[in-house]
């Protein structure tokens, strides 16, 4: 069976917490067989991995509740600048050819 890179990093994630170590880029990356910088760049992987960070740390804090307004505000970025391009795309494909 073919893991998919979420499903990896997910049971690298939950596998570092009950292991009682630190949720980390690095950590997950090397249980994941997957590239740290992989981790970083994709988007929906590197959202696995913070969701989990934040799971760490009390969200009751305030340091918790910062952080997890920063990482949604990324987030939301990313979903905002897809949805710009996809629309940009839309509108040049409807768009009617030009008559000379």
């Amino acid at each position: 069976m073919n893991e998919t890179a979420v499903t990896r990093v997910e049971k690298a994630c939950v596998d570092v917490t009950q292991a009682g170590e630190v949720v980390t880029f690095t950590a997950v990356a090397t249980r994941a067989q997957i590239g740290r910088a992989t981790l970083y760049r994709d988007l929906q992987l590197r959202a696995v991995v913070d969701e989990h960070r934040i799971r760490q740390i009390d969200a009751r804090t305030l340091s918790g509740l910062a952080t997890e307004v920063a990482h949604l505000r990324t987030a939301l970025e990313a979903l905002a600048g897809r949805v710009n391009r996809h629309e940009e795309q839309l509108r040049r494909l409807t768009a009617s050819p030009r008559k000379r």
